[in-house]
């Protein structure tokens, strides 16, 4: 059975991308980050990943940058809520499995709480991880979900324009 969603990756890219789940919007249209209230596309614009706006509908451009996005949890579903912390510990070894696979630079989660199962702690710092995931370099982004409140654009523009600088240090 395909994914709902499909994962958008080559091997030995800069960054991928890792969403918890797809939103059920994302998988109905084939394309991530697609909800109107999602800040993914504009921030990642902003934080000078790419040159351009991309659209959506045209997600898998990312790869002409050497990023990719991807997801924990394959299971759709309208918000974080309806996932349960056991889905993203379940999820832990094939996902590391995934990363070894494709074997990106950068794995940056988006949003604390897939990361923060998968390897077993309940406190995690923001930004650079102290360990690889997968042989990656790990580190943790805010959710650019509309719904994050915590989170104003020019906040998240900030922290992701910190991992850009990293990637563009290496």
């Amino acid at each position: 059975m395909s994914k709902p969603l499909p994962d958008i990756v080559a091997p030995n890219l800069s960054v991928v991308f890792c969403g918890l789940n797809p939103g059920l919007s994302a998988a109905v249209e084939g394309h991530h980050f697609v909800g109107r209230g999602n800040r993914f596309w504009r921030v990642l614009h902003l934080a000078g990943f790419t040159p351009e706006l991309i659209a959506a509908e045209h997600d898998a451009s990312l790869l002409d940058y050497g990023l990719g996005i991807t997801s924990v949890v394959e299971r759709p579903t309208a918000g974080v809520d309806d996932l349960a912390r056991s889905e993203f510990v379940n999820a832990a070894a094939s996902f590391e499995a995934w990363v070894r696979r494709w074997a990106p630079h950068y794995v940056a989660f988006l949003g604390k709480a897939a990361y923060a199962a998968m390897i077993g702690r309940r406190v995690i710092p923001w930004g650079l991880q102290p360990e690889p995931f997968g042989g990656a370099v790990a580190w943790v982004l805010p959710n650019p979900s509309g719904r994050n409140l915590a989170f104003s654009q020019d906040a998240l523009v900030a922290a992701y324009r910190e991992l850009r600088l990293a990637v563009e240090g290496d």
